[in-house]
């Protein structure tokens, strides 16, 4: 093994250590918790939780142990099941940081509303949409023998070794990532900027408030009046740094992987193209 195969082996340990506490963890908040379980984002919490505890405990381990092996980890049917549950819980657990964002958003744009618009029911109905759209596409790669071993990855994750079908692949990559990846960060980005938008009416509002009782208060000692607008400027800047991690931390995790798929795919695509040009067989892609 190579310094950067040493490297990224460790970091897979280390995200498997981090990613293992801090969703026990969450899960423990939610079993003792009782006001917790009765909030409605609790069930999107819970079902984000357990598919990314899932896929610390199902596929960053077979990673790690195709990464120092280089090689297969088990055999096909194990690697299509293994990249089976990897695509069916990834998107889910896409979908559920975009249910947990359109929850956040009726709540603090409609709040009046929110209890009639957001119950327990309406919450059932959208992670049954979450499962129903997962479980589509993974069916759909598992049964075109889409998902196996791809050694680029090292991973059992979506992969076509076959040249008959690599059109058809590039097609079903291109729809999965658009209404999976995109469609979330969609989603994140539109319910969050909304919710920025209150918020810093709501900032504006307090800080008028804030103003007129300073200047009322004319004997108040200067430090007192400086830490208000100090705390003023921080009222403004949390929201907006809350907002930024979420969405930041919904890119960094799932960003990478899409980016350096469709890379892959447009090259893939050009060989097709320049193949069918020049009547050649296309050249064959690891996988």
């Amino acid at each position: 093994m190579d310094t950067a195969e040493v490297i990224l082996s460790v970091l897979i340990v280390v995200i498997i250590i981090v990613s293992l506490l801090s969703n026990v963890l969450v899960l423990i908040c939610f079993l003792y918790n009782p006001e917790i379980r009765r909030q409605v984002p609790g069930l999107f919490n819970l079902n984000l939780t357990f598919c990314n505890l899932l896929l610390t405990v199902a596929n960053m381990p077979l990673t790690l142990v195709g990464l120092l092996s280089r090689a297969q980890p088990g055999g096909d049917s194990f690697c299509q099941i293994a990249g089976f549950l990897e695509t069916f819980l990834s998107t889910n657990s896409m979908l559920s940081m975009a249910a947990l964002s359109i929850d956040r958003w009726i709540a603090v744009v409609f709040p009046l509303r929110y209890h009639s618009k957001m119950r327990h029911k309406d919450a059932a109905l959208v992670l049954g949409y979450t499962w129903a759209h997962s479980m589509s596409f993974s069916t759909v790669a598992a049964c075109l023998s889409w998902v196996g071993y791809h050694r680029l990855y090292a991973s059992c994750t979506l992969s076509n070794p076959r040249d008959s079908s690599r059109t058809q692949f590039v097609v079903f990559t291109v729809f999965f990532h658009s209404f999976t990846f995109l469609l979330s960060f969609i989603v994140l980005c539109f319910t969050y900027l909304k919710v920025l938008k209150v918020a810093r009416f709501h900032c504006k509002r307090i800080d008028v408030i804030t103003m007129q009782t300073l200047v009322l208060l004319v004997d108040i000692h200067p430090s007192v009046r400086q830490r208000c607008l100090e705390e003023q400027k921080r009222r403004r800047q949390r929201a907006t740094r809350k907002i930024s991690t979420f969405i930041g931390t919904f890119m960094l995790c799932f960003a990478p992987y899409v980016i350096t798929r469709e890379q892959e795919i447009t090259e893939c695509q050009a060989d097709i193209w320049q193949c069918q040009i020049s009547g050649e067989a296309p050249v064959q892609l690891p996988s």
